[in-house]
């Protein structure tokens, strides 16, 4: 079977390209080497389930060990552990019913395993593992799958019997080394099942996980070994400034990183070999996934209804950490769900550019499609294919004089709305034939955009009139455009101050700042 790039499910080696399983976290090992008990979190499609099953097959294939794989997904609609538990156990016993070692302990009528079902919720899950430990002729290793799904009783019950079995697993045969796994840290689980009024009691569940591991993105090197396993296999190759491309987009977040190659080979190129993989297809790939929003996009875009999401992101979006606590359970749960990062240098940003991206066209859509509507002539271009920016800003003087008001918000972004029409605008422009590279920050007070056109580049600096502070404000964009090697950039200050008159607000002049021409748009 030809192999290719997975954007659906795990990923199995047989017949997906693929990175070895414990390449993303080599310490895994270790641990299972020493029998100890971990943790692992990471955000919703980066190979979590792919990392596991290939765990399972190296284990069981190095003959050392015997590893299971188990998701308790179907369970989180049971937050009564009599009902919970018995589904989990339910559930276990019915994917070892074709396992070479397992199978007849779970058929045979006559085995203790049926006679679990009916038991006490804080005894199914112990006693089952227990026999399959009791079973098994090498040490046991379980990875759960979904973990932080479970809620309420059943959650604290199943965390309860792992401990149990845990602390006398060295007079009652259970498994050696055992994971949960799922989205969230094992902070936020404890936040999830612990309220200010609950107690777990003076024995904690989770006092017996050794390490609390992140499945970290690829790395560019990883990128590039990835794309090459293809070039390999059919000769089709990668230029180099198409790998780097793919990287910059993605920051090798997994799917993305398949999802880019598969748009590639699969429909840019239609399987023909040939043909090498170029810059210029990576952006046309980019661009299909973000419009045609496939279940991952989509899925991850729906978060963004959410209000405690909003409460994160819309800061972002306009660059104020007021009112953002780091170790809020908000925040932590929007930094799990792989939307934002922490950029190791005090600000938090978009995961990757395409995230960022998505997340502003799809805040934005609605906005968009109004522009189509109204300005079908492009009336912006010069005649050497350049944009007219004095006349782009002036027609949008307008729009905002006329329509600011009616506006409304989207799933709650009130204060970010300024911000998401302008981008729209915009975005309306570049659909004829180029693209927003958009940088925002947690902290940074403003939004850059670098909006390309054929062979031209534009700064654009979008700020809300209270972040505006004329010397520091033009500094920050003279620093922009120096580093986009650019002379002469806008700035975009809504001010949002109602009792000031449209003549006071809406302005133009210009300002010179390090030899940097600065047009400063009032709006």
């Amino acid at each position: 079977m030809e192999k290719f790039f997975n954007i659906a499910g795990p990923c199995n080696p047989a017949k997906h390209y693929m990175l070895p399983a414990t390449a993303r976290i080599p310490e895994i090992m270790r641990l299972i080497a020493r029998e100890q008990y971990f943790a692992i979190h990471a955000a919703r499609q980066s190979g979590k389930t792919t990392l596991l099953k290939g765990l399972v097959r190296d284990i069981n294939a190095s003959g050392e060990r015997i590893a299971l794989y188990f998701t308790v997904e179907s369970v989180q609609a049971y937050p009564d552990p009599h009902d919970g538990i018995f589904k989990i156990v339910e559930g276990m016993r019915s994917d070892l019913l074709s396992h070479p070692l397992f199978s007849e302990l779970v058929r045979d009528p006559s085995s203790p395993i049926p006679k679990l079902l009916p038991q006490p919720p804080d005894l199914g899950v112990k006693l089952f593992l227990s026999m399959l430990a009791q079973k098994a002729d090498k040490p046991l290793v379980v990875f759960f799958d979904e973990v932080d799904g479970l809620t309420e009783g059943t959650v604290i019950t199943f965390l309860r019997e792992l401990r149990n079995g845990y602390i006398t697993r060295d007079e009652i045969p259970f498994p050696a080394s055992v994971a949960i796994v799922g989205m969230m840290d094992i902070r936020d689980m404890k936040a999830k099942i612990r309220p200010d009024a609950t107690t777990l009691g003076s024995k904690s569940p989770f006092n017996i996980i050794a390490e609390d591991f992140t499945l970290r993105n690829f790395t560019e090197e990883e990128v590039r070994a990835l794309y090459a396993q293809h070039t390999a296999a059919t000769g089709q190759v990668f230029e180099p400034a198409a790998v780097d491309e793919a990287y910059m987009f993605t920051c090798g977040q997994p799917w993305l990183v398949n999802a880019i190659a598969q748009k590639c080979v699969d429909v840019i190129h239609d399987c023909r070999y040939g043909e090498p993989v170029t810059a210029a297809d990576v952006e046309k790939a980019k661009e299909a996934i973000i419009r045609e929003r496939g279940t991952h996009v989509d899925s991850l875009m729906e978060r963004l209804k959410e209000a405690r999401v909003r409460r994160v992101v819309e800061p972002v979006i306009l660059g104020d950490d007021r009112g953002v606590a780091r170790n809020d359970s908000d925040y932590r749960y929007v930094i799990d769900l792989g939307l934002l990062k922490e950029d190791g240098k005090g600000s938090v940003i978009p995961s990757n550019p395409m995230y960022a991206e998505i997340m502003l066209r799809y805040l934005s859509h609605d906005e968009q499609e109004g522009f189509k509507m109204s300005y079908p002539t492009p009336f912006w271009l010069k005649p050497d294919g350049a944009l007219d920016m004095p006349a782009l800003m002036a027609e949008f003087q307008s729009f905002w004089r006329e329509n600011s008001e009616s506006n409304k918000e989207v799933y709650g972004y009130n204060e970010a709305m300024p911000h998401l029409v302008m981008m729209a605008y915009l975005q309306r422009v570049v659909n004829g034939g180029g693209r927003i590279i958009r940088e925002l920050a947690l902290g940074s007070g403003r939004i850059d955009l670098c909006v390309e056109y054929g062979s031209f580049r534009y700064a654009v600096e979008l700020k809300m009139r209270k972040h505006f502070r004329p010397g520091k404000s033009y500094a920050q964009l003279a620093g922009y455009l120096d580093k986009l090697g650019l002379a002469e950039g806008w700035m975009a200050v809504f001010d949002d101050d109602k009792s000031k008159s449209w003549e006071e607000r809406l302005f133009l002049h210009d300002e010179i700042v390090d030899g940097k021409t600065i047009h400063v748009v009032g709006l």
